[in-house]
């Protein structure tokens, strides 16, 4: 789990807790969830990965109850979900989907506010927290808040939505293929942003997607999902290296080296013992192996030095260690997925 913010006015992420819980639409078809049980620790962030009908969303609609489940129980720092009306539990949970979801008509303060506005906040304290959202999802409030969403692009629209789930400074987040519909370079830009806002606020996130380089750049934890059930369990470079079924080494692409060194750290390959006195070329320690290996084919080297982020060189990473790392067993990956997790 990543370190979140220590702020004495943050509020813990919540503990979310599925046991044997069940959607049936009717009783001689195949159930869309199958008896699936999960833990969600406080400030995880947890990607529920799977291809379509594999009963990702339906799983994640049932927490704050979009979709009612037909038998199982969900409960959110030990309250269950039914013990409130649908109302008021999802103005307690945040969500944002694919589209922004945004109202046309309203500026972009105003669809922000829409959810302090029910719950009553006085004015001052809405502005408020308008501004410090659209400040903190990268959208200056001066210069966003008066915008109509036709005014913004797909991005600052998504952003803009994230602003409005995070309103009332809910402790759980449901995000449902948020950035599917975003071109590449967008979509990129809003994951890191998703990072460093979850690093933040230290918010429990379930976050749905089919895309497994999403999942395994954002996932505390990867749960894969096939026909309703849970397949497997773990932290990317455990779901990576070691799938738990041919389906799963399918869905992630168990033999691609290249996403396998995306989750290993330089720090977990590199040689201290050797030391170049002025290396010309150098990575950071807290960089992973697939940046290591741009930065030796762009530059032609055969090794590279490591550097801490104050810039003292503590090793030297070559093509030989990396290339032993990125094809490491699964008892490997699971010591080096530990050492990433601390």
């Amino acid at each position: 789990m990543r370190d979140g913010a220590q702020g004495s006015n943050r509020k813990p992420g919540s503990a979310i807790h599925l046991e044997h819980v069940v959607k049936r639409y009717g009783k001689d078809m195949a159930p869309a969830v199958a008896d699936v049980s999960l833990d969600v620790a406080p400030g995880e962030l947890v990607v529920l990965l799977g291809s379509s009908g594999s009963g990702k969303t339906t799983l994640l609609k049932m927490v704050n109850r979009l979709i009612e489940p037909s038998s199982g129980t969900i409960t959110i720092d030990g309250m269950d979900v039914h013990s409130l009306s649908a109302p008021e539990l999802r103005r307690t949970i945040g969500y944002v989907i694919q589209q922004s979801g945004l109202f046309p008509h309203m500026r972009v303060r105003d669809n922000i506010a829409v959810v302090p506005k029910l719950l009553e906040w006085d004015k001052a304290r809405t502005s408020r927290r308008v501004n410090e959202l659209l400040d903190l999802v990268d959208l200056p409030h001066a210069d966003y808040a008066h915008r109509y969403p036709a005014q913004l692009s797909g991005g600052e629209q998504q952003r803009v939505g994230l602003a409005r789930a995070l309103a009332v400074e809910p402790t759980t987040m449901l995000m449902d293929e948020p950035f599917g519909a975003l071109d590449v370079i967008t979509r990129g830009r809003l994951q890191r942003e998703l990072l460093r806002i979850h690093r933040a606020l230290d918010h429990t996130i379930l976050f749905v997607t089919h895309d497994v380089d999403e999942a395994v750049l954002l996932a505390d934890r990867i749960v894969v999902m096939s026909e309703g059930r849970i397949v497997q369990v773990g932290m990317p470079l455990e779901i990576v290296s070691a799938p738990a079924t041919d389906f799963v080494a399918r869905l992630i692409g168990a033999d691609d080296a290249v996403r396998r060194m995306s989750l290993i750290p330089v720090a977990a390959a590199y040689d201290p013992a050797r030391i170049e006195p002025d290396p010309e070329t150098a990575v950071s320690l807290e960089a992973n192996l697939r940046d290591a290996l741009n930065i030796l084919v762009a530059t032609g080297a055969d090794r590279i030095a490591v550097r801490t982020p104050d810039n003292v060189v503590v090793g030297e990473l070559t093509l030989a260690s990396l290339r032993a790392a990125a094809t490491m067993g699964a008892a490997s990956a699971e010591t080096t997925a530990a050492r990433v997790a601390e």
